[in-house]
């Protein structure tokens, strides 16, 4: 699944021998493992002490520097990546715009930037009731939270079973704040999806911040960065953008006629 997204909505090639690859954001590694089979070297940070879990899968591949770091001030030099990913991320952090924005000084002239954000929209966050109880949910103890979502999800999971043939069924069910991952994952057995469903329901109750956007406003902030060939559409997660940092040469052009 994180491959196919990875490829699908980045549309990098799946050969980056020889580049170096910034990974904004790694969680325990979902993206990193897919990222360094394409043979590039990979810078790979979190804020959260995820970056263990990451080490524990992905630590021994000598391609790997794992490190832990906020994105709103890198410890890296800017101009130094190839490539840089920034997938289910900015929407977790108190200022995406910032966030993104922090991202673009990080690639070379001609370097090549993916990122994604959750939708804002009237289906996806006003009539969305994972965003009504999140003033609740979001303070409380992971640990507490955690068995709460086992619980509930466990007790919900017959009910689930029959709304999945139902029309509008799967609206229903994550409205009954059960994020059910059958439309990802058709083939996997029951226990596997019921256990996806707990972990992503809490998931998506537990974050600090949980600030999702508009396509507009997410191209906005790209127009507003030194990119072009800016590609945002609809993704997986919500909106997905590809851009590249314009070379040398046609930033100052820009700028000339601006300044002109």
């Amino acid at each position: 699944m994180s491959e196919e997204r990875l490829s699908r909505f980045t549309e990098w090639p799946g050969e980056l021998q020889g580049e170096l690859v910034l990974e904004a954001g790694s969680g325990s590694g979902r993206f990193t493992e897919p990222l360094l089979r394409t043979g590039a070297t990979v810078i790979s940070f979190d804020y959260s002490d995820a970056v263990e879990a990451n080490e524990k899968s992905n630590g021994t591949n000598p391609n790997l520097l794992l490190v832990q770091a906020d994105i709103y001030t890198m410890p890296f030099p800017e101009q130094l990546f190839d490539r840089v990913l920034c997938y289910g991320v900015l929407q977790h952090t108190p200022d995406p715009e910032g966030a993104f924005k922090a991202l673009v000084p990080m690639l070379k002239p001609g370097g090549h930037l993916a990122t994604d954000i959750y939708l804002k929209s009237l289906t996806y966050y006003w009539l969305n009731t994972r965003y009504w109880v999140r003033p609740l949910t979001r303070g409380m103890d992971s640990e507490r939270l955690y068995r709460w979502c086992k619980g509930y999800v466990s007790l919900m999971w017959p009910l689930v079973r029959l709304l999945r043939h139902l029309p509008y069924g799967q609206a229903i069910i994550w409205r009954l704040l059960v994020a059910d991952p059958i439309d990802d994952m058709p083939s996997a057995d029951d226990a596997t999806l019921r256990e996806w469903a707990i972990l992503d329901t809490f998931d998506m109750l537990s974050p600090s911040f949980d600030l999702p956007q508009t396509p507009a406003v997410f191209e906005r902030w790209h127009r507003e960065c030194d990119l072009d060939h800016i590609d945002v559409r609809l993704g997986s997660n919500g909106v997905a953008g590809t851009a590249r940092r314009r070379e040398i040469g046609q930033s100052v052009i820009g700028k000339e006629a601006v300044n002109t």
